[in-house]
């Protein structure tokens, strides 16, 4: 097992290719870049997973009952706040 850093962009929707059964641990900012880190296995086979991410304010549409909360970061000084959501 191993902790991965995945660059994100603050996008509404985003896809990762993770290692099978990849566990967020967490999202945060680091030098003013989006980024998720994961716990992982990374010799299993890898498979797309899909994200939401919503600016404080911004209409979220999905059913809540299929978004699972990620976290939330900052950029530029905390002018603007996302929240991340995986996409069950």
């Amino acid at each position: 097992m191993r902790v991965l850093k995945y660059q994100i962009t603050p996008d509404d929707y985003f896809e990762l290719d993770l290692p099978f059964g990849a566990e967020i641990l967490s999202v945060q900012s680091q030098f003013e870049i989006p980024c998720i880190w994961v716990l992982c296995d990374s010799t299993l086979p890898y498979e797309i997973r899909k994200f939401r991410m919503a600016g404080t304010g911004h209409l979220i549409n999905e059913d809540p009952s299929q978004l699972i909360f990620i976290g939330t970061f900052q950029l530029g000084n905390g002018s603007l706040v996302f929240h991340v959501f995986e996409i069950k």
